[in-house]
């Protein structure tokens, strides 16, 4: 199957049970960044996001039927914060996370709703956010934290 073909997916809602798989996934997603910024730790990785965990607000990815990432879209100061947004390394460049964004954006849009997020200073992931309409709202030497406004509200 070439990169560029996207496989077939779905968003399931998180359950609670759910926690581990993601906490490792954001463990593996994430430890390229983090080393590189020097901030990589084993166990604070997974926990972090054990405690920031919020299924109510998170949906599960899989594609072909198995578990191959997940995303959170929680209520923020009027708008949306997104975070949480990782898949299998495996499955990364193949369209969906493009094909999972576009969606989320476009219930945000329908709403007329800003959405905000953090992303890793380096990382790879910003690109995409970029393409989405995402744009940098202030940054630090860690984080880029950027902001989408609606379509609606763009026009």
């Amino acid at each position: 199957m070439s990169t560029s073909t996207v496989q077939s997916w779905t968003l399931r809602p998180a359950a609670p049970t759910d926690v581990e798989a993601i906490a490792e996934l954001r463990a593996v997603v994430m430890r390229p960044d983090l080393e590189r910024l020097g901030r990589y730790d084993e166990h604070r990785v997974r926990q972090r996001l054990r405690d920031a965990y919020a299924p109510e607000h998170t949906s599960v990815v899989e594609s072909d039927g198995a578990f191959a990432g997940c995303v959170a879209l929680r209520p923020f100061g009027g708008g949306w914060w997104l975070e949480h947004f990782y898949l299998a390394p495996e499955l990364q460049g193949r369209g969906i996370g493009t094909a999972v964004l576009s969606r989320l954006l476009t219930h945000t849009d329908a709403e007329g709703s800003p959405v905000r997020l953090d992303v890793l200073q380096g990382s790879a992931a910003r690109a995409l956010y970029e393409r989405h309409g995402f744009t940098v709202e202030r940054e630090d030497p860690v984080d880029v934290h950027m902001v989408r406004r609606s379509s609606t509200g763009r026009r």
